[in-house]
């Protein structure tokens, strides 16, 4: 009797720490933010961040060109969000390169 042998391996995204935003600073139009992720280099890294507002309209979206596997937590900052008039928050949304957008929403009360 002959036997085969039959090997399956099975794949499943590698689900690592979402970026994780640590501060947001408001000043008018500009958002600085802080944020921290295991990035491991050009495979995995943070690569972006959007600001929303409270019905999940992109108002701003700062793309991160590189990874930043030295400096954690790491700054940057985007000017010319448009925040609609009478708005009191809004929310800041990570991104990854291998992962995708986080589901988490780091809520900014706006200063008045």
């Amino acid at each position: 009797m002959k036997y085969t042998l039959v090997f399956s391996i099975c794949t499943m995204p590698a689900f690592a720490d979402a970026p994780l935003v640590e501060a947001v600073q408001v000043t008018g139009a500009r958002f600085d933010v802080t944020v921290t992720h295991p990035d491991t280099g050009w495979d995995h890294y943070a690569d972006g961040w959007e600001v929303l507002d409270a019905q999940g309209n992109r108002l701003g979206l700062r793309a991160l060109a590189h990874p930043h596997e030295t400096e954690q937590p790491f700054t940057r900052s985007l000017s010319g969000v448009q925040v609609p008039a009478g708005a009191t928050r809004v929310f800041v949304r990570t991104r990854c390169s291998v992962d995708g957008w986080s589901d988490a929403l780091f809520e900014v009360t706006l200063p008045q």
